[in-house]
């Protein structure tokens, strides 16, 4: 199948106008979304790999994958002997690999609906020292040669409540016209997903994972736009974009409409007029475009009119209100108890199936005891932990693919197990789980690592590294203007000290019922996480590890929110920022080297564990409770 995919592709390419070189196939689809839906994933299409992170390449005589450290190993595994994986960070990066060995005046095509601003903008600099040319195809190829490419999705619009939102659409449109007033621009194309449901006030569910809708956005100083397939607006929501002052317009409408606001003649509807502002009160030219929205629609516009600057809107969408903060604990509180829950089954199913010593027993499966009633494997756990959560008040779906995996499988960074081909439980190996939901009044995303039988001492002593850091970084405390590029090296110290490390970034932002994975802060090691300071009520999360390829994967993660802290001193007048944890799940004390810990981390995980006791209490039966005391007892260093 891939070998003829690949041949349908080379011979679109050389039949093209200009015959193309070169064919990049992306990940993103056309809002430049990290999870993208069932017709848009072009890229597994094409490849065979299924992660959420990479780009294809297509020539005459090869086809290369990029991706990044999480799924090395899942994509030596997925790739056919066609492909050729190249490393991020390792091997040179696409744009480079292209100037380089491709010809001189090599025609390049992308559909550039799938790109983004910037990375179109860095690719043309790359060619340009070979006169190389990137071309905008004006269809993506990909589709073509897709005979079952599922079909457009028609789910309805929902409003969400200004009980959840916490902020009304009317007084972010103000917000957002001013900073256009600021930055003398009179209008702003958004095409991210999460952006334009955060600024309407609305969700959806075109995108598994995410509740976002397939729409763009264009808001000028006299008007605001949703551009979206009508069919999944019901009478309802259309009422409620009316008394907000926002037209409809159909979905395939932003292409030209971008065009019209260029030329400044994009007109609106008598029922926006009423609504709208006065546009005399701005009379500047400039465009705000994001540099990670579509070049599609960058390339409609009058280049030199366009103010090329992250979104106001990522920054704004970080701070989360008050609202949404109450909301994201409680949310956190209900998957707390739903992670528990399914702990407690799991220990007792451990021990029933395979005679494991259990949660809290560090001892050798009683193999005399081993009665094989069942079995327990990846998916089918994973797929109980869905039911836990999905009894919880205000569930609506997964944050992300649940990560279950036991032994070498915990060593791929972000792997995906599949009925067909996942492993079984062994109680004899580390079980990871890196999970999350949705709820109406937040998203939630956790892992924890446990051992059901006896883990060696090595297994100890990463497992508490991991802690270490893990620990060491939710107890910073650090001055107003710090970054995540900053912080990162906290939760690697530990592990560093014994010469290991892992291969992804510490911490990301989290929605409020939105993307699992939110900027535009992060704690990483790579260079953007330079550009945001941490501020006051970001959420970010807090998620260590380390994989030993072919034996097991250690990750341990909370969300966190950030919040004002109180210093004794108060240096520079800076004021200082620390974190508090709002994730609540114990951490198993059997996997834990103690002896490693220093008093203060052991004084920091007791306290943590009785405040797991008394906020979870009221969740649980009286068993779960009991499971759960004696998980979170006291350690002594």
């Amino acid at each position: 199948m891939a070998e003829e995919t690949l041949a349908s592709l080379r011979s679109l390419m050389a039949s093209h106008c200009p015959p193309l070189d070169a064919l990049v196939v992306p990940s993103e689809d056309y809002h430049q979304s990290e999870y993208v839906s069932a017709r848009d994933k072009r890229r597994e299409f094409v490849s065979g790999f299924n992660g959420s992170a990479g780009l294809a390449l297509i020539t005459a005589n090869e086809a290369l994958l990029w991706t990044d450290g999480r799924y090395f190993l899942q994509a030596e595994k997925q790739l056919s002997n066609e492909w050729k994986l190249m490393r991020v960070g390792e091997d040179p990066t696409v744009d480079i690999w292209m100037a380089d060995n491709l010809a001189s005046n090599a025609a390049i095509g992308v559909d550039p609906w799938c790109i983004s601003v910037d990375t179109a903008q860095k690719w043309e600099r790359a060619f340009a020292k070979k006169q190389q040319k990137l071309i905008q195809t004006a269809t993506n190829l990909v589709d073509e040669v897709w005979t079952s490419r599922p079909p457009p999705e028609t789910n309805p619009v929902v409003v969400q409540p200004l009980e959840f939102a916490g902020r009304s659409v009317e007084d972010k449109l103000k917000d957002l016209r001013e900073e256009l007033m600021q930055e003398k621009a009179r209008a702003i194309v958004l095409t991210a997903l999460d952006e334009v449901a955060w600024l309407y006030n609305v969700r959806g569910s075109d995108v598994d994972y995410s509740p976002v809708v397939h729409a763009y956005a264009i808001v000028t100083s006299a008007a605001a736009f949703f551009y979206v397939d009508k069919r999944k607006v019901s009478s309802e929501v259309s009422s409620y974009m009316e008394k907000n002052g926002i037209e409809v317009r159909d979905y395939g409408e932003v292409s030209s409409d971008a065009a019209l606001l260029a030329s400044n003649k994009l007109s609106y509807s008598n029922a926006a007029k009423e609504n709208a502002h006065d546009i005399s009160q701005n009379p500047n030219d400039l465009i705000w475009v994001d540099p990670g929205s579509c070049f599609a629609l960058y390339s409609k516009l009058n280049l030199d009119k366009v103010f090329l600057h992250s979104s106001p809107l990522a920054l704004a969408k970080a701070l989360k209100n008050p609202v949404e903060i109450e909301g994201l604990k409680n949310a956190h509180i209900r998957d707390g108890a739903a992670v528990v829950q399914y702990l407690v089954w799991l220990d007792k199913q451990m021990q029933e199936i395979y005679g494991a010593s259990g949660y809290f027993v560090d001892s050798e499966v009683n193999k005399n005891d081993k009665l094989r009633t069942g079995k327990l494997t990846e998916v089918s756990v994973s797929d109980k932990l869905e039911e836990f959560r999905a009894s919880k008040e205000h569930f609506r779906g997964l944050s992300f693919p649940t990560i279950s995996s036991v032994g070498p499988n915990g060593a791929v960074i972000h792997y995906s197990p599949e009925p067909e081909t996942c492993a079984e439980l062994d109680p004899n190996s580390m079980y990871l789980f890196d999970s999350g939901a949705q709820y109406v009044d937040g998203t939630t995303d956790i892992t924890r690592t446990v051992h059901f039988g006896k883990p060696t001492s090595h297994e100890k002593a990463c497992y508490t590294a991991v802690l270490k850091g893990h620990i060491g970084l939710g107890n910073a405390r650090f001055p107003n203007g710090t970054t995540g590029h900053v912080l990162d090296v906290l939760a690697r110290i530990p592990l560093w000290k014994d010469g290991l490390d892992y291969r992804h970034g510490t911490g990301h932002g989290i929605g409020s019922y939105l993307n699992v994975h939110e900027g535009p802060h992060q704690i990483s090691f790579r260079p953007a996480a330079r550009n945001v300071p941490l501020q006051p009520s970001m959420t970010v999360t807090d998620e260590p590890g380390y994989y030993e390829d072919g034996n097991f994967g250690i990750r341990l993660e909370n969300v966190l929110v950030v919040k004002e802290a109180e210093t004794k001193f108060n240096f520079g007048n800076k004021g200082y920022l620390s974190f508090e944890h709002i994730t609540w799940a114990p951490y198993q004390t059997k996997l834990m080297d103690l002896s490693l810990l220093v008093p203060e981390e052991v004084e920091w995980l007791n306290k943590y564990h009785y405040r797991c006791r008394e906020i979870l209490a009221p969740f649980l039966d009286n068993s779960e409770m009991e499971w759960l005391k004696k998980a979170t007892e006291p350690v002594l260093a």
